[in-house]
């Protein structure tokens, strides 16, 4: 019998909207080589890799090209997946055991919570290389934990952004987050470039919202806030600031069951 491998869209209300992410539920680790090999094979944003461990479940996540520290919608998918598949009560807290530590998920109703490591941006001078290749004028660069972040003047801007990817590759950053003051119901929008991971433009980012929120959590001076990663597929964050901590809320859909015969 083979393993069993579930699609899920997550931060999405509905098939084909947010970020897609691959979810294996197994019953013990995975060789490396193989996670990685099957990451490249779905060809997704991330992989998520889950075990039962230590009351909890041991969570990895592999883009097609490296193995990344952290990920929001992979979790949030798996947490979906535990749930739904009821390897979890729908009451219980789930905690991950991660590379970035414990991670925690709780269910609401359609709505699946995340408890993420905040990370503060620390300003300074923008890198003309990634500048350039993004074509921008920022209002504020600054570096994250795993990333660089810039503000830029308006959504308008943001949703308008055309990087020059050959130029953002050699720059040798693993990400870059662009983002502006959101205009209607959202309060900020973003969107999210990682060339040194692997993928040109991720549709929906949770670890990048764990910057994020505590950016804007200081500049709009409010703790919740809604969020929108302006990709082409879209996906809207619930994000709270709790202290050092960030809590991602979203919804997910699975959009394909399979099993791997390798």
């Amino acid at each position: 019998m083979g393993q069993s491998i579930i699609q899920v869209d997550a931060f999405a209300d509905r098939p084909f909207r947010g970020n897609p992410a691959a979810v294996c539920v197994m019953n013990g680790p995975g060789d490396e080589r193989w996670m990685q090999s099957v990451a490249m094979e779905m060809n997704l944003s991330e992989t998520a890799f889950v075990h039962p461990v230590d009351g909890g479940f041991s969570i990895r996540w592999f883009t097609p090209a490296v193995e990344v520290e952290l990920c929001g919608h992979a979790t949030l998918a798996s947490a979906y997946v535990l749930y739904a598949d009821k390897h979890v009560p729908a009451d219980q807290r789930i905690t991950f055991h991660s590379k970035s530590g414990p991670l925690h998920a709780v269910r609401n109703g359609d709505l699946v919570s995340l408890d993420f490591p905040g990370s503060r941006t620390e300003l300074m001078e923008p890198i003309p290389e990634v500048v350039e290749a993004l074509r921008v004028k920022p209002v504020a660069f600054g570096k994250t934990r795993f990333d660089y972040l810039i503000e830029l003047t308006s959504e308008t801007e943001v949703r308008a952004c055309a990087p020059d990817f050959n130029l953002l590759t050699k720059a040798r950053v693993r990400g870059v987050m662009i983002t502006a003051r959101g205009g209607g119901e959202h309060d900020f929008v973003s969107r999210f470039f990682a060339p040194g991971a692997g993928i040109a433009e991720d549709p929906v980012t949770g670890s990048a919202h764990c910057s994020l929120a505590p950016y804007w959590a200081e500049r709009l001076k409010k703790d919740t806030m809604l969020a929108y990663q302006a990709s082409r597929r879209g996906g809207t964050i619930r994000v709270t600031v709790a202290g050092d901590r960030v809590h991602l809320a979203g919804k997910a859909v699975v959009t394909m069951r399979g099993e791997l015969q390798v």
